[in-house]
Formats: structure tokens, C-alpha cells, sequence
């Protein structure tokens, strides 16, 4: 009776067959943590003792807590700065996905920060920030007479930070619009240039059409690594100076790991608000594309 049932079912079945070690993966280290953090958001817990619950109140907590909304603040820069990681990458792809010799070489450097780890990238900006002998500290000597200590000025520190942040980040956007410009159709490029479009005009009426999956996929990616920027924080400036550089994910390790919180439920609640932010923009981008998709056809 099973195997008759299977061969009946077999082409509707056999891709869930194959999906399933994915699927349970992602639900046991993905989705079942993401419902467990909600429930803990409601306890206050160190960790190791009973939990006891006191219901929202870690969230009302938060509505008092002006690290908590310097870590917002700070988010929401890094969120529109980083964005800016999508058309530079963009840029570049084009750039090289052109003919011209040298071109592996070029692409072999463009490509060099994506591969480093996110705390040398953080070593490496703050030898750059450095006072006394940093590159960029020595160069704004040499404009204006007085050096500038990026990473010590709480006016400064966070678009340092996030300069770091961009060097990695346009090379992972440009990889994925290097892979998106492999697939455009040299017939409507073709097709384009005999009607007259170039430049601007045959970029954004015909190309990047083309490339809304790989669109799609860099914005995606980079409002979670905008969202989830913590190793570059803790590396260049373990949150300071006076905190002001924190995030929310670097807060959140501050309340709920650090030797200056173990509040498990506080750490919790910060996580379920900086979920909710990322699900927002993700969501509300995956809404536009998809009522375009539909206007398209």
C-alpha cells in the first residue's frame, strides 16, 4: 500500500525528501530559538537560577533606557549608510565585467576584503583611525594642522565604525551583481543599443530589470549585516567611548553575556525588537517586489 502510495505521490514528494534535512535544520537553530527568545523576553533570568516571569515588564524597561535608544539611533545610521554598499557595488560589477586586460587581477582585489575576517577588517581601521600614527590621522594632520582620534570622538565613531563596515560589504554586493550580470540577456542588450539606449538610459531600463534577484538578495543581506553589526563594534570599540557607538545586537550581549548584565530576559527583549525592525524592512521589501513582479506581468 506504501509503495503504491509513493509511486502515485512520487514527483509531488520526493523534493520535500530532499528539503527535509534543510527544513529541520533551520527549525531546530532558526525558528525554534527565534520563538524561545520571545518567551524568555518575559522572564527576568540570569541564566543558570529560575526564571521568574514579570511579564512586559523588560520592555517597558526599555522605553526608560537611553542606551537602549542610543543603540536605536546608531542602528538606524548604520542602516542608511550601508545601503550605500548596494549601488557601489553595483558600480564595481559593472566595472568589471568588462573585457580588458588585467581584468582577473582587478576582480581579485575587489574581491580580497570579502574574504577577510570582520575582526582584522576591525584591526585593520583602527591601525588606519589611529592617533599618533594612523594613515587617515596623519593625512587630517596634514590638511589641517590638528589630527583628528576617529574611534575617541563620540561625534565620529560610529561612521568610522561603519566605514569599516561598507569595505567588506560592497565587495560581498558586488560578487552577487558580478553573478546577476553573467545571466543578463545579450539579446535585449542588443536589442537595446540597434533602439539607441546606453549609458544610464540602458542601465536602468534594461539591465537592471535583469537584475532584480540579485537586487532583492543584496538588500536583504544588508540590512541584516546593517541590523546584526556586532563584531566590528566590539573589536574597535567594545561600545565606547561612553557607549556611544553601541548597536542594538551589542547591547544586547552587554545585558545578557557581559560581566556587566546577565539578564537573560533583557537581553531577550532587545533582540525581539531588533528582530522586528529587520522583519519590517525585509518584509516591506519583499512586498515591493513582489507587487512589481505582479504590475510586470
Amino acid at each position: 500500500m506504501a509503495t503504491s502510495a509513493w509511486k502515485a505521490n512520487q514527483r509531488r514528494l520526493a523534493p520535500w525528501l530532499f528539503l527535509a534535512p534543510g527544513l529541520i535544520m533551520f527549525a531546530v537553530y532558526v525558528v525554534i530559538p527565534i520563538f524561545q527568545s520571545m518567551w524568555i523576553s518575559f522572564y527576568d533570568w540570569d541564566g543558570l537560577g529560575e526564571k521568574v516571569w514579570i511579564g512586559t515588564e523588560n520592555y517597558v524597561e526599555l522605553m526608560d533606557d537611553d542606551a537602549f535608544y542610543t543603540s536605536l539611533k546608531n542602528n538606524v545610521i548604520w542602516l542608511v549608510l550601508y545601503m550605500l554598499s548596494v549601488p557601489a557595488g553595483l558600480l564595481i560589477a559593472i566595472f568589471l565585467n568588462q573585457t580588458i586586460t588585467g581584468m582577473r587581477l582587478y576582480k581579485s582585489l575587489f574581491f580580497f576584503p570579502f574574504v577577510i575576517s570582520q575582526v582584522v577588517v576591525g584591526l585593520i581601521f583602527s591601525w588606519f583611525y589611529a592617533p599618533d600614527f594612523g594613515l587617515l590621522y596623519k593625512l587630517i594632520e596634514i590638511v589641517t594642522g590638528s589630527g583628528v582620534a576617529i574611534l575617541a570622538d563620540d561625534r565620529y565613531v560610529t561612521y568610522g565604525i561603519i566605514a569599516a563596515g561598507l569595505w567588506p560589504q560592497i565587495a560581498y554586493v558586488m560578487i552577487l551583481y558580478l553573478t546577476g550580470l553573467n545571466n543578463v540577456s545579450p539579446d535585449q542588450i542588443e536589442a537595446a543599443r540597434l533602439d539607441g539606449a546606453k549609458g544610464w538610459r540602458m542601465l536602468w531600463h534594461v539591465v537592471l530589470p535583469q537584475l532584480r534577484p540579485a537586487t532583492f538578495i543584496a538588500i536583504v543581506v544588508t540590512v541584516i549585516g546593517a541590523l546584526r553589526s556586532f563584531d566590528l563594534v566590539s573589536v574597535m570599540t567594545d561600545g565606547g567611548p561612553y557607549g556611544s557607538s553601541r548597536v542594538l545586537s551589542f547591547y544586547m550581549y552587554e545585558q545578557a553575556l557581559s560581566e556587566y548584565g546577565y539578564r537573560m530576559g533583557y537581553g531577550a527583549a532587545i533582540a525581539v525588537v531588533l528582530f522586528a525592525i529587520m522583519m519590517i524592512f525585509i518584509s516591506g521589501f519583499i512586498w515591493k517586489m513582489w507587487r512589481d513582479e505582479r504590475e510586470g506581468h
